[in-house]
Protein backbone atom coordinates (compact mmCIF):
# COMPACT_ATOMS: atom_id res chain seq x y z
CA UNK A 1 0.00 0.00 0.00
CA UNK A 2 1.14 3.66 -0.68
CA UNK A 3 2.41 5.69 1.72
CA UNK A 4 0.30 8.27 1.58
CA UNK A 5 -2.76 6.03 2.34
CA UNK A 6 -0.94 4.38 4.90
CA UNK A 7 -0.33 7.85 6.64
CA UNK A 8 -4.18 8.95 6.07
CA UNK A 9 -5.04 6.17 7.95
CA UNK A 10 -3.13 5.97 10.62
CA UNK A 11 -4.01 10.05 11.30
CA UNK A 12 -7.51 8.44 10.85
CA UNK A 13 -6.92 6.01 14.05
CA UNK A 14 -5.71 9.13 16.44
CA UNK A 15 -8.66 10.86 15.74
CA UNK A 16 -10.54 8.21 15.90
CA UNK A 17 -9.02 7.25 19.64
CA UNK A 18 -8.97 10.65 20.74
CA UNK A 19 -12.79 11.39 20.13
CA UNK A 20 -13.49 7.87 22.26
CA UNK A 21 -11.47 9.75 25.00
CA UNK A 22 -13.24 12.87 24.98
CA UNK A 23 -16.61 11.65 25.34
CA UNK A 24 -15.69 9.08 28.17
CA UNK A 25 -14.74 12.15 30.15
CA UNK A 26 -17.44 14.50 28.95
CA UNK A 27 -18.72 14.01 32.42
CA UNK A 28 -16.18 17.00 34.00
CA UNK A 29 -18.05 19.55 31.76
CA UNK A 30 -21.64 18.53 31.16
CA UNK A 31 -23.69 19.39 33.98
CA UNK A 32 -26.34 17.49 33.38
CA UNK A 33 -24.84 14.19 32.41
CA UNK A 34 -26.72 11.32 32.91
CA UNK A 35 -30.05 13.56 34.34
CA UNK A 36 -32.12 11.89 31.64
CA UNK A 37 -30.51 8.15 30.84
CA UNK A 38 -31.48 7.05 26.90
CA UNK A 39 -32.86 3.93 26.04
CA UNK A 40 -29.87 1.47 25.59
CA UNK A 41 -27.37 3.60 27.83
CA UNK A 42 -26.42 2.14 30.90
CA UNK A 43 -27.67 4.07 33.95
CA UNK A 44 -25.67 5.52 36.28
CA UNK A 45 -24.94 4.03 39.44
CA UNK A 46 -25.43 0.63 41.31
CA UNK A 47 -25.24 -0.46 44.96
CA UNK A 48 -21.69 -0.92 45.90
CA UNK A 49 -19.56 -2.60 49.43
CA UNK A 50 -16.44 -1.30 50.07
CA UNK A 51 -14.41 -0.55 53.00
CA UNK A 52 -14.06 3.09 55.10
CA UNK A 53 -11.05 4.79 56.40
CA UNK A 54 -12.26 2.86 59.89
CA UNK A 55 -11.86 -0.23 58.08
CA UNK A 56 -15.26 -1.41 58.45
CA UNK A 57 -17.26 -2.76 55.58
CA UNK A 58 -19.78 -0.48 54.26
CA UNK A 59 -22.58 -0.70 51.61
CA UNK A 60 -24.90 1.91 49.97
CA UNK A 61 -27.44 -0.03 51.08
CA UNK A 62 -26.81 1.79 55.08
CA UNK A 63 -27.14 5.11 53.16
CA UNK A 64 -30.74 4.04 52.03
CA UNK A 65 -33.11 6.75 52.00
CA UNK A 66 -30.72 9.29 52.65
CA UNK A 67 -29.16 11.51 49.50
CA UNK A 68 -25.51 10.84 48.66
CA UNK A 69 -22.98 13.10 47.20
CA UNK A 70 -20.17 10.54 45.75
CA UNK A 71 -16.70 12.13 44.13
CA UNK A 72 -14.17 9.81 43.04
CA UNK A 73 -10.56 10.76 43.66
CA UNK A 74 -7.43 10.17 44.88
CA UNK A 75 -5.31 11.71 48.21
CA UNK A 76 -1.99 12.41 46.62
CA UNK A 77 -4.41 14.95 44.14
CA UNK A 78 -2.85 18.36 44.14
CA UNK A 79 -5.54 20.55 43.22
CA UNK A 80 -8.67 19.29 42.04
CA UNK A 81 -9.67 16.43 44.99
CA UNK A 82 -8.99 19.23 47.78
CA UNK A 83 -10.96 21.82 45.79
CA UNK A 84 -13.84 19.57 45.06
CA UNK A 85 -13.93 18.16 48.68
CA UNK A 86 -13.54 21.97 50.15
CA UNK A 87 -16.37 23.04 47.50
CA UNK A 88 -18.60 19.69 49.18
CA UNK A 89 -18.08 20.75 52.56
CA UNK A 90 -18.80 24.44 52.13
CA UNK A 91 -21.99 23.34 50.12
CA UNK A 92 -23.18 21.21 53.48
CA UNK A 93 -21.89 23.35 55.75
CA UNK A 94 -24.31 26.54 54.60
CA UNK A 95 -27.28 23.61 54.31
CA UNK A 96 -27.99 23.83 58.19
CA UNK A 97 -30.30 21.24 59.40
CA UNK A 98 -30.97 20.03 56.12
CA UNK A 99 -27.25 18.13 56.02
CA UNK A 100 -27.82 15.85 58.20
CA UNK A 101 -29.94 14.13 55.18
CA UNK A 102 -26.80 14.26 53.41
CA UNK A 103 -24.10 11.58 53.20
CA UNK A 104 -20.63 12.80 51.70
CA UNK A 105 -18.56 10.16 50.10
CA UNK A 106 -15.55 9.94 48.80
CA UNK A 107 -14.29 6.59 46.48
CA UNK A 108 -10.49 6.23 45.89
CA UNK A 109 -9.85 5.23 42.15
CA UNK A 110 -6.29 4.56 43.45
CA UNK A 111 -6.67 1.94 45.58
CA UNK A 112 -2.63 0.86 45.64
CA UNK A 113 -1.93 3.76 47.36
CA UNK A 114 -5.25 4.67 49.23
CA UNK A 115 -5.36 2.25 51.60
CA UNK A 116 -7.98 3.10 54.68
CA UNK A 117 -5.08 4.39 56.93
CA UNK A 118 -4.13 6.97 54.23
CA UNK A 119 -8.27 7.99 53.84
CA UNK A 120 -8.39 8.57 57.30
CA UNK A 121 -5.25 10.81 57.39
CA UNK A 122 -6.51 12.60 54.21
CA UNK A 123 -9.96 12.90 55.02
CA UNK A 124 -9.18 14.43 58.71
CA UNK A 125 -8.49 17.49 57.49
CA UNK A 126 -11.91 18.06 55.62
CA UNK A 127 -15.60 17.73 56.90
CA UNK A 128 -15.77 14.74 59.31
CA UNK A 129 -18.70 13.41 58.15
CA UNK A 130 -16.88 12.42 54.96
CA UNK A 131 -16.88 8.76 54.27
CA UNK A 132 -13.88 7.53 52.48
CA UNK A 133 -13.96 4.27 50.70
CA UNK A 134 -11.64 1.89 49.13
CA UNK A 135 -11.03 -1.60 47.92
CA UNK A 136 -9.40 -3.83 45.88
CA UNK A 137 -8.41 -3.02 42.41
CA UNK A 138 -11.28 -5.08 41.30
CA UNK A 139 -13.68 -4.03 43.61
CA UNK A 140 -13.00 -0.04 42.75
CA UNK A 141 -12.85 -1.31 38.95
CA UNK A 142 -16.10 -2.39 39.03
CA UNK A 143 -17.67 0.59 40.98
CA UNK A 144 -16.13 2.80 38.27
CA UNK A 145 -17.90 0.86 35.67
CA UNK A 146 -20.91 1.28 37.04
CA UNK A 147 -20.71 5.22 37.43
CA UNK A 148 -19.04 5.58 34.50
CA UNK A 149 -16.27 7.16 35.63
CA UNK A 150 -12.61 7.53 34.05
CA UNK A 151 -9.44 7.12 35.56
CA UNK A 152 -5.81 6.19 34.22
CA UNK A 153 -2.00 6.42 35.85
CA UNK A 154 -0.16 9.14 34.41
CA UNK A 155 3.57 8.16 34.82
CA UNK A 156 5.60 10.89 36.52
CA UNK A 157 9.47 11.95 35.29
CA UNK A 158 11.51 10.40 38.04
CA UNK A 159 8.65 7.73 38.98
CA UNK A 160 5.98 7.65 40.60
CA UNK A 161 2.13 8.18 38.79
CA UNK A 162 -0.41 10.59 39.32
CA UNK A 163 -3.92 10.08 37.87
CA UNK A 164 -6.08 11.66 35.19
CA UNK A 165 -9.90 11.01 36.02
CA UNK A 166 -13.30 12.30 35.96
CA UNK A 167 -13.70 15.46 38.37
CA UNK A 168 -17.75 15.43 39.17
CA UNK A 169 -19.41 14.69 42.09
CA UNK A 170 -22.26 12.31 41.97
CA UNK A 171 -25.81 13.68 43.29
CA UNK A 172 -27.71 10.45 44.35
CA UNK A 173 -31.41 10.48 45.76
CA UNK A 174 -32.54 8.75 48.55
CA UNK A 175 -33.25 5.71 46.52
CA UNK A 176 -29.76 5.54 45.16
CA UNK A 177 -30.75 6.84 42.26
CA UNK A 178 -28.48 9.41 39.82
CA UNK A 179 -29.87 12.99 39.32
CA UNK A 180 -27.43 14.90 38.23
CA UNK A 181 -23.39 15.96 39.03
CA UNK A 182 -21.68 19.34 40.55
CA UNK A 183 -18.80 19.73 38.94
CA UNK A 184 -15.31 20.57 40.64
CA UNK A 185 -15.58 24.24 39.10
CA UNK A 186 -19.17 25.06 39.99
CA UNK A 187 -19.47 28.53 41.81
CA UNK A 188 -20.32 28.40 45.55
CA UNK A 189 -24.05 29.44 44.65
CA UNK A 190 -24.81 26.81 42.22
CA UNK A 191 -23.43 23.80 44.55
CA UNK A 192 -25.73 25.30 47.10
CA UNK A 193 -28.76 25.65 44.63
CA UNK A 194 -28.03 21.68 43.21
CA UNK A 195 -27.93 20.75 47.05
CA UNK A 196 -31.12 22.46 47.98
CA UNK A 197 -33.53 21.19 45.26
CA UNK A 198 -31.11 17.10 45.67
CA UNK A 199 -32.83 17.91 49.47
CA UNK A 200 -35.67 19.42 48.50
CA UNK A 201 -37.01 17.10 46.11
CA UNK A 202 -34.46 14.71 44.76
CA UNK A 203 -35.04 15.58 41.07
CA UNK A 204 -32.44 16.69 38.64
CA UNK A 205 -30.03 19.04 39.71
Amino acid sequence: MPRLPLLLLSLALVVALAAGVLLWRASDNLPGLGSVVGEGTPAIGAPFTLTDQDGHKRSSHDFAGRYMLIYFGYTYCPDVCPTTLTLMADALGKMGPKASRVVPVFITVDPERDTPEQLALYLSSFDPHITGLSGTLENIAAVMTRYRVYARKVPLDGGGYTMDHTAAIYMMNGKGQFTGIMNYQESDASAREKLRRLIDSGGPS
